[in-house]
């Protein structure tokens, strides 16, 4: 008598329809996902810009005026060595490294600012200036609600 050797394992019907199952649910969490991302990068981009204010007021404070934009925010790492030079620099400056945007741009200032007494801002998501997804102390509020 012979014996059928049967393996088992799945037919290829049943591996398309768990593959098109998966698929069906991954095109349905990934724009949330990818949503949350978007958000969260902008928060962050936010939260960067008003802690970098928070040390620039704090230069202000002990200097009597902010840094220039030629100073530029590295500023508020290490002394400037072009005029004005501050007369108060605490050792170790006033943080200690600048935050690259979540899109890896550095930070920008402009000192005096066109928007508001300075102007401290990242090109946002597209990395272009002066287009409307700019992020800047002048409308971070906007995303930190």
């Amino acid at each position: 008598m012979k014996t059928l050797n049967r393996s088992s394992g799945f037919s290829l019907i049943e591996v398309m329809v768990v593959l098109l199952i998966i698929g069906i649910m991954a095109s349905m969490v990934a724009p949330q996902i990818l949503g949350n991302q978007e958000e969260a990068q902008l928060k962050k981009a936010a939260v960067d810009i008003q802690q970098m204010e928070s040390a620039l007021e704090m230069y202000k404070l002990r200097n009597n005026r902010f840094p220039t934009t030629e100073q530029g925010l590295e500023a508020l790492v290490t002394a400037p060595t072009i005029d004005p030079i501050p007369r108060n620099y605490p050792e170790g400056g006033f943080i200690k490294r600048l935050p690259e945007d979540p899109w890896g741009n550095p930070y920008s200032l402009i000192s005096p600012g066109e928007l508001g007494v300075v102007d401290i801002f990242s090109n946002g998501p597209d990395g272009e200036p002066g287009t409307d997804d700019d992020i800047g102390n002048w409308n971070i509020n906007e995303y930190l609600n």
